[in-house]
């Protein structure tokens, strides 16, 4: 059974950082793109930062180009999400999913998801 296991939200004050981990297992790591996504209260799922299998590829959406950084070890079977420079703006839920086929921002396509860690960001 695939399982991805969010942790490192919490709260912290605007400007801030925080690291988020995705483990996962249940699934050969290696052969998945994974993407981190979010939700904010009444809001849609939206598309955080994706990253290929090998680390070739990656993307962010603009709202957090230059403050994200999403990276992955292979042998470890994680990915990360490290957060700085937070807003306000940036409280949601994230969560890390895992893609087999071409990797995309659209949350449609990926197969497996984990059950999200809260981020709360203080003004």
């Amino acid at each position: 059974q695939v399982q991805l296991v969010e942790s490192g939200g919490g709260l912290v004050q605007a400007g801030g950082s925080l690291r988020l981990s995705c483990a996962a297992s249940g699934l050969t790591f290696s052969n998945y793109a994974m993407g981190w996504f979010r939700q904010a209260p009444g809001k849609e799922r939206e598309f955080v930062a994706y990253i290929t299998r090998r680390s070739v590829a990656i993307r962010y959406s603009d709202s957090v180009k230059g403050r994200f950084t999403i990276s992955r070890d292979n042998a470890k079977n994680t990915v990360y999400l490290q957060l700085n420079s937070l807003k306000p703006e940036d409280t949601a839920i994230y969560y890390c999913a895992a893609v087999a086929m071409v990797v995309t921002n659209s949350p449609d396509s990926y197969q497996h998801w984990g059950q999200g860690t809260q981020v709360t960001v203080s003004s």
